[in-house]
């Protein structure tokens, strides 16, 4: 991972490191319709050369599985027809929405493998580390309170936890426990990957295949 963040860390535009903000596409409460609705304008101003899409969790309250897949493969086309590249990310696993959320996940998964675009699977690696406690408003998790809870689902079941005792671990233990370290980690892995594979690759001689396509 430390050879990844310097790889990025000397890659990645200074700016880039604060994008947050509506005008960046980076909003909490927003679904895929909304980000429908301003990816054209996101790629105008920002012409970006690789963006991080997940949008789900939202969607889960009111949107069926077969709309949400479609607009988001209309949101990732976007981004390709404009030469960027997307990192595709599953949504992680909800309280309460349990099943759906999977199917969220599965329809991210689909579209990252027929448009053939980076995948980070959060949900399934949450999954994997925490299969049986990563919802944080499970009863055992009562003493704790907000995102300062020791799994990787803070106590409202829905948001990645925080907590202070694993704030800033990237060691095995604290991704195990910190829902937001986990995430980031993630999408560093994969963005290093990227800029590896594809942002600096050789060029290839016409005729044969791309690295990374």
């Amino acid at each position: 991972m430390a050879e990844a963040f310097q790889l990025v860390k000397n890659y990645m535009r200074e700016e880039c490191w604060d994008g947050k903000g509506p005008q960046f596409g980076n909003q909490g409460g927003r679904t895929i319709r909304w980000a429908e609705q301003h990816v054209d304008d996101w790629l105008r101003r920002l012409n970006p050369e690789v963006v991080v899409l997940m949008f789900g969790t939202n969607d889960l309250n009111n949107v069926g599985v077969d709309v949400y897949e479609a607009t988001t493969r209309r949101v990732v086309q976007k981004c390709l027809d404009n030469g960027t590249v997307v990192i595709l990310s599953t949504i992680p696993p909800r309280h309460g929405f349990e099943e759906k959320a999977a199917r969220f996940a599965e329809a991210v998964r689909r579209i990252a493998r027929d448009l053939k675009v980076p995948l980070t699977d959060f949900h399934a690696e949450i999954l994997r580390r925490r299969p049986n406690d990563w919802d944080g408003k499970l009863d055992r998790f009562s003493e704790y309170s907000g995102y300062d809870v020791p799994t990787l689902i803070a106590r409202d079941g829905v948001h990645p936890s925080n907590p202070k005792k694993y704030r800033g671990d990237y060691s095995e233990e604290g991704l195990n426990h910190n829902g937001f370290c986990l995430r980031n980690y993630m999408v560093l892995m994969a963005y290093a990957d990227v800029i590896r594979r594809v942002l600096q690759a050789p060029a290839v001689p016409p005729g044969q295949p791309k690295i990374g396509r």
